[in-house]
């Protein structure tokens, strides 16, 4: 059986519904609109490896820029290989440059080869155009370690999604 609820009641249960809906398209616009502004399909990344360290430590969050036409050598990029789905954050150390497009090879800092083995199989560069997200423009250290909690620990994700139920629903205006 259901509960019954009041006409006040059933007001402020639908307030609040609407709130915490408010607040996830805020969220997405925000996410969205920052995309459009840096030309980037994912502007703001964390870093879940020590491959660049001591530049960057494993939990720092990245906050990328895609609108140059080129990257330089020495520079941050992040990229993306065909059939994975997690970006890698390394250093251009060489590249190659035509009037139509410019090939990259990277490397990590803390990594003692190239990432030629990383790459796409027969794939020896980077298409800039096609395989890089974004050059790196800032960070803010360890605040990511959140997303990294949340993406290796299941029960985690649940407890945050559970409490901000709750709140949601327990708030009053």
């Amino acid at each position: 059986m259901l509960p019954q609820f009041s006409g006040a009641q059933l007001r402020q249960s639908l307030t609040q519904a609407l709130n915490f809906c408010l607040v996830l398209t805020t969220a997405f616009m925000f996410w969205k609109g920052l995309s459009v502004v840096t030309d980037s399909p994912s502007p703001i990344v964390v870093v879940l490896s020590g491959s660049m360290e001591p530049a960057f430590q494993r939990g720092d969050i990245l906050f990328l820029w895609n609108r140059e036409g080129r990257v330089k050598v020495g520079d941050i990029v992040v990229y993306n290989v065909k059939g994975r789905d997690i970006p890698i954050v390394h250093r251009v150390v060489r590249n190659h440059v035509s009037s139509k497009n410019q090939l990259l090879l990277t490397k990590g800092d803390n990594n003692a080869m190239d990432d030629v083995d990383l790459y796409a199989h027969k794939q020896y560069y980077l298409d800039r155009q096609n395989e890089v997200i974004g050059a790196v423009k800032g960070y803010v250290p360890w605040v990511g370690y959140v997303t990294i909690l949340l993406s290796e620990n299941l029960w985690a994700k649940y407890a945050l999604l559970a409490g901000m139920g709750f709140l949601a629903m327990v708030q009053r205006e």
